[in-house]
C-alpha cells in the first residue's frame, strides 16, 4: 500500500463515518426516551430493560459472524444492509405498542448496528497506511459520539415536541437514506487489495475464526473491552438518563447536558488515549487499568455520598465516565497488531463482543434490582434504590480486571516480552525527544 491513502479513500471513509454516527444515534435513542417508553408500554423498569437487553444481546451475538462474512464480502454491503435494517427497526417502533413487538423493533435495531462498526474500522485497515490507523480508530471514536449527541439533545426535545412516532419515524428516515448513500459510495478495498479472505469457503473462514480465537492478542483485546467499556455504556445507553432525573432529582435539561458532556469527554479521551498508544505500544494495558480504576472511585465516591451528590460530584463521575468509550478502543489496537489481515474482522467481531456482552448483563440486573426494590412503578423509585443496583458493577470490575491481567500475562510470555516501568519508559521517551529537538 502507498504511505499516503488516495483522496478516495477519505470520501469512502467520510461515508463509513456518516453511517456509524447514524448508527450511534439509532443505538442511543431509546436511552434518553426511556421515560416516554414507560409511559407509552405502561411497564415496568426490569420489564423495559428488556428493550435495550435484546437490543444488545442481538448486537453481541452476531458480531462474530459478521466479523467472519466481513472477511468475506467485505465493508460494502454489511454497512449497506445494516442501515436498512435498523431504519426498519425505529420505523416498527413508532407504530407497534405492545411490548412484545417494540422488543422485536430494538432486536432490529441491534442487528443493523451490528453490522456497523466493525465494518467501518475494515475500511480504515483496508484504505490506509499502517502509520494512519491509530490516530483514525480514535477519530472514529470520536466522530460517532456525534451520534450520541444527537440522541442525547435534538431527539429529547423532538421527543417533546413532536411526540414518539414522529420522533421515531423520522430517525427510519435517516436510517434508510445513509443505508442508499452507504451502498453507491462505499468501496470496501481498493482493486486489487481485496484481502485474502474473500477467496475462502465458509470452512477456511471457520478456520480462520478460530485462530483469530487462539491468537493471545485477541483475548486480551476482549477484555479490554469488556472491562473499560460497560459502565459508560449501561449509563448513555438506559440507566443514565433516569438515575439522573428520578434518583437524582435533576432536570431533564441538566440530564440532556451531563450526557452532552460525557459524549464531549468521550471526543477528548479518545485523542489523549489515541496518542498514548501510538506512542507506547507495548504498554497499552497502562492506560486500560487508569481508566478502569478512575471509573470504580468516581461510582464509589457518587454511591456513598449521603443524599443527592453535589452537580459538581456529578460532573466528575461523567467526565471519568467518558474515557470508557476510547479506553474500550484499545482492545481493537491489539486485535490489529496481533492478526494477519485475512483475519481481522473476525478477531475485531470477538473483540466487541466483550464489552457489549458485559453491558447487556449489567442493563438487565440494574432493571432487575430497581424492580425487587418497588413495584409501584419507575417514578416511585428512590435514589437508594438507584444506588444500591449499580453496585451490581463491582462483580463485573472484579472478573474483567482479573481475565485481563492473566491474559496480558499470556501474551508477553508468547512474545517474550520484559517490559520496563510505564513511567521509566515515559521519561525516556521524553529524553530522546529533548535529544533530537
Amino acid at each position: 500500500m502507498n504511505a499516503r491513502a488516495p483522496r478516495r479513500a477519505w470520501l469512502i471513509l467520510g461515508l463509513g463515518f456518516l453511517a456509524y454516527v447514524a448508527a450511534v444515534f439509532q443505538r442511543s435513542s431509546l436511552g434518553v426516551a426511556e421515560v416516554e417508553a414507560q409511559r407509552r408500554f405502561g411497564t415496568s423498569a426490569a420489564v423495559l430493560s428488556l428493550f435495550s437487553v435484546f437490543q444488545l444481546a442481538v448486537y453481541a451475538g452476531f458480531q462474530i459472524p459478521v466479523g467472519a462474512l466481513l472477511d468475506r464480502i467485505g465493508s460494502r454491503p454489511l454497512i449497506a444492509i445494516g442501515g436498512a435494517i435498523m431504519g426498519a427497526g425505529q420505523l416498527m417502533l413508532a407504530t407497534v405498542h405492545t411490548i412484545g413487538l417494540a422488543i422485536v423493533a430494538r432486536g432490529l435495531v441491534g442487528l443493523g448496528d451490528a453490522m456497523t462498526f466493525i465494518c467501518v474500522l475494515r475500511l480504515i485497515f483496508m484504505w490506509f497506511p499502517p502509520r494512519q490507523v491509530p490516530p483514525l480508530m480514535a477519530a472514529t471514536g470520536i466522530i460517532g459520539q456525534l451520534g450520541q449527541i444527537a440522541a442525547a439533545y435534538p431527539l429529547v426535545a423532538l421527543l417533546q415536541s413532536e411526540g414518539w412516532a414522529r420522533s421515531f419515524e423520522l430517525a427510519a428516515l435517516i436510517a434508510f437514506a445513509i443505508a442508499a448513500a452507504s451502498a453507491a459510495g462505499i468501496r470496501s478495498a481498493p482493486e486489487g487489495n481485496i484481502g485474502a479472505a474473500a477467496e475462502q469457503g465458509a470452512g477456511l473462514l471457520t478456520a480462520g475464526l478460530a485462530r483469530a480465537w487462539r491468537e493471545p492478542g485477541t483475548r486480551l483485546g476482549l477484555w479490554t473491552h469488556f472491562v473499560t467499556q460497560f459502565s459508560g455504556t449501561v449509563f448513555a445507553l438506559l440507566w443514565g438518563y433516569p438515575f439522573l432525573v428520578v434518583g437524582e432529582r435533576r432536570s431533564p435539561t441538566e440530564a440532556g447536558l451531563l450526557l452532552t458532556l460525557l459524549v464531549a469527554g468521550s471526543m477528548v479521551a479518545n485523542v489523549a488515549v489515541g496518542q498514548v498508544i501510538a506512542r507506547w505500544p507495548l504498554r497499552r494495558s497502562v492506560p486500560v487499568l487508569v481508566i478502569v480504576g478512575a471509573t470504580v472511585i468516581a461510582w464509589t465516591v457518587v454511591l456513598v455520598w449521603p443524599g443527592r451528590a453535589p452537580l459538581s460530584v456529578l460532573i466528575l463521575l461523567v467526565l471519568v465516565l467518558s474515557t470508557n468509550g476510547p479506553g474500550s478502543m484499545t482492545g481493537f489496537d491489539y486485535a490489529r497488531t496481533e492478526n494477519e489481515a485475512e483475519r481481522i474482522g473476525s478477531a475485531t467481531g470477538i473483540v466487541n463482543v466483550g464489552g457489549f456482552s458485559a453491558s447487556l448483563a449489567v442493563i438487565a440486573l440494574v432493571g432487575i434490582v430497581l424492580s425487587l426494590q418497588s413495584s409501584r412503578g419507575p417514578t416511585s423509585y428512590t435514589l437508594g434504590d438507584f444506588k444500591l443496583a449499580f453496585t451490581v458493577q463491582y462483580v463485573f470490575w472484579a472478573v474483567g480486571v482479573s481475565a485481563f491481567l492473566r491474559t496480558r500475562k499470556r501474551l508477553r510470555a508468547a512474545r517474550g516480552l520484559e517490559l520496563e516501568a510505564f513511567p521509566v519508559a515515559v521519561l525516556r521517551h521524553l529524553r530522546e525527544q529533548r535529544r533530537r529537538g
